[in-house]
C-alpha cells in the first residue's frame, strides 16, 4: 500500500471515531491498531503493551496530578472568590476598569491552577455575575475571559508544558522559565486592547468608579496575598533551585490545603470532590498520552513521519514559513481536537523536522503552548467555549464571535514571539545556565 493511501485510510479513521464520540485516547490507540496491522501485522500487541507502560512509567508526569490536585482545591475554595475581590480596586480606575480583573485574575489563576478549562470556569463565576451587575459590556467581558483563561495553558506550572516536557524529553523546569515573559506579554496585549476598545467606545463603559480607598486597598491587599504566597512558594521553589517540579506540585498542594483549611473555604464533601476531580482528569490525560505513544510508534512503522520530514525538508522552508505552516496546521487541528491531543499527536512528527531547521525545541514548545491556546477558543471544540456556554448559557459560535479579537491577539504574540526569541529564551538560558 502506499504512503498517499494509508495516511488517507488513517486520516478517516481517525475523525470517524472522534466524530463517534468515543474518547480521544480510545481513538489513538484505535488509529494506531490500523496503522500496524496494515504495515506489520502481528506486532500490534507486543508494541501496545510496551509503550503504554513505558509512556506512563515516567518520573515527570508524577508532578501533573499534583498540580491538578491544587487546582481543584483552589476551584473549591474561598480563595478564588478573595482573587477577584482583591483586584479590583487596583483596576477599576484603569481604561476598560474591572475588565483588567478579567485578565489579572486569570494570569494570577493560571500561576497556581495550570490548567485553562479551572481558570476560565473559576475567574467567570466570580466576574460575570459582578460585570453585568456593573453595566460593563457583556460581548466584550465574555471576550476577555474566553482569551485570559487560556493562560492557564502557558504561564507555570502549565500542565501542558509539563506533558509537551514528558513527550519531547526537555527539561520542564526550563519550560516554565520558558513560558514566564511570553506569558506576561500575551496578558499585556490583552490589557492594551481592552484600554484601547474603551477609549473608543465611551458610550458603552460605564461611569468610571471613585478612587478607592486606603482601607479599600488594604483589604484587597489581604485578600490576595494568600495567591500570592502560594505562587511564590511553587514557582519560587522551581526558579531557586530548591525543588524540582514534582516536588513543587507537592508544596502547592500541601499550602492549598492549609490555606484552604484555615480561610474556612475546603469542608469535608468539596475536599473530596476536588480529589475525585483532580483523578478524573488525570486520567484522561494519561490515556490520550499513552494513545499517542501508541500512536507514535505506528507511525513510525508506517513512514509516514519519515517522508513527510523529508518532503517538507525537500521544499527549503526557511524558519519563518516552516513556522508559518506549522501555525496555519495546528490552527486547523485545533478545530477538531484539545489542546493535550495536539501536543501529544504532533510533536514526534514535527520536533525532528523543527530541530532540523535550528529552531530551538525549548522555544518551540511555548510556541506550540501559544498555538494550542488558540485551539481552546475555535469552535466546535473549543474547551473554553464550552465552559463559558454552561456558565452564560450563550451558543458556542457566539461566544467564538467575542472571542475573535483574543485569537488575533494570540495570532499576533506568536509572531512578535518569532521574531524575537529571546522573550522565550532569556529566562532559562539566564538562570538555569550561571
Amino acid at each position: 500500500m502506499d504512503i498517499l493511501t494509508l495516511s488517507i485510510i488513517l486520516v478517516i479513521v481517525l475523525f470517524g471515531l472522534l466524530l463517534s464520540g468515543l474518547w480521544v485516547g480510545f481513538s489513538l490507540m484505535a488509529v494506531a491498531l490500523v496503522a500496524m496491522e496494515l504495515t506489520r501485522p502481528g506486532l500490534a500487541g507486543a508494541v501496545f503493551a510496551t509503550k503504554v507502560w513505558g509512556s506512563l512509567n515516567i518520573w515527570d508526569l508524577t508532578a501533573l496530578p499534583m498540580f491538578i490536585w491544587m487546582g481543584e482545591i483552589l476551584f473549591r475554595s474561598r480563595l478564588s472568590s478573595d482573587l477577584f475581590r482583591g483586584l479590583a480596586p487596583f483596576t477599576r480606575r484603569l481604561p476598560g476598569g474591572l475588565l483588567h480583573a478579567n485578565i489579572l485574575g486569570c494570569a494570577l489563576f493560571a500561576a497556581v491552577s495550570g490548567s485553562s478549562a479551572a481558570t476560565t470556569a473559576t475567574v467567570g463565576r466570580m466576574s460575570l455575575p459582578e460585570l453585568k451587575a456593573r453595566g460593563y459590556d457583556p460581548q466584550l467581558a465574555i471576550g476577555t475571559l474566553a482569551g485570559a483563561g487560556t493562560f492557564g495553558f502557558l504561564i507555570p506550572p502549565s500542565i501542558i508544558l509539563i506533558v509537551y516536557g514528558a513527550a519531547t524529553e526537555q527539561s520542564i523546569a526550563r519550560l516554565f522559565l520558558a513560558g514566564v515573559l511570553p506569558g506576561l506579554m500575551l496578558a499585556a496585549l490583552f490589557a492594551g486592547y481592552v484600554m484601547i476598545w474603551a477609549l473608543m467606545n465611551r458610550d458603552r463603559m460605564p461611569a468610571p468608579a471613585p478612587a478607592p480607598s486606603w482601607a479599600e486597598r488594604w483589604d484587597a491587599i489581604r485578600a490576595l496575598g494568600p495567591t500570592v504566597a502560594l505562587i511564590v512558594a511553587v514557582i519560587g521553589s522551581i526558579y531557586a533551585g530548591l525543588a524540582s517540579p514534582t516536588e513543587a506540585a507537592v508544596i502547592g498542594v500541601v499550602g492549598a490545603l492549609l490555606i484552604s483549611g484555615l480561610s474556612g473555604g475546603l469542608d469535608m464533601a468539596s475536599a473530596k470532590d476536588s480529589i475525585t476531580g483532580a483523578a478524573i482528569t488525570t486520567c484522561m490525560i494519561a490515556f490520550i498520552l499513552a494513545g499517542a505513544s501508541f500512536l507514535t510508534v505506528a507511525m513510525g512503522y508506517t513512514s509516514i513521519p519519515r517522508q513527510l520530514a523529508a518532503w517538507i525538508g525537500d521544499q527549503g522552508y526557511s524558519q519563518f514559513a516552516l513556522l508559518a505552516a506549522l501555525l496555519v496546521f495546528f490552527i486547523v487541528l485545533g478545530f477538531f481536537l484539545d489542546g493535550i491531543s495536539i501536543v501529544v499527536l504532533t510533536t514526534s512528527v514535527i520536533l525532528p523536522m523543527v530541530m532540523a531547521a535550528g529552531i530551538d525545541p525549548i522555544w518551540f514548545g511555548v510556541f506550540l503552548v501559544l498555538v494550542v491556546e488558540m485551539s481552546q477558543i475555535t469552535p466546535p471544540v473549543g474547551f473554553n467555549l464550552f465552559v463559558l456556554q454552561s456558565i452564560t448559557g450563550r451558543g458556542i459560535f457566539q461566544i467564538a464571535r467575542m472571542a475573535l479579537p483574543f485569537f488575533l491577539i494570540l495570532v499576533l504574540a506568536t509572531a512578535i514571539l518569532s521574531i524575537f526569541p529571546e522573550i522565550a529564551l532569556w529566562l532559562p538560558n539566564t538562570m538555569l545556565n550561571r
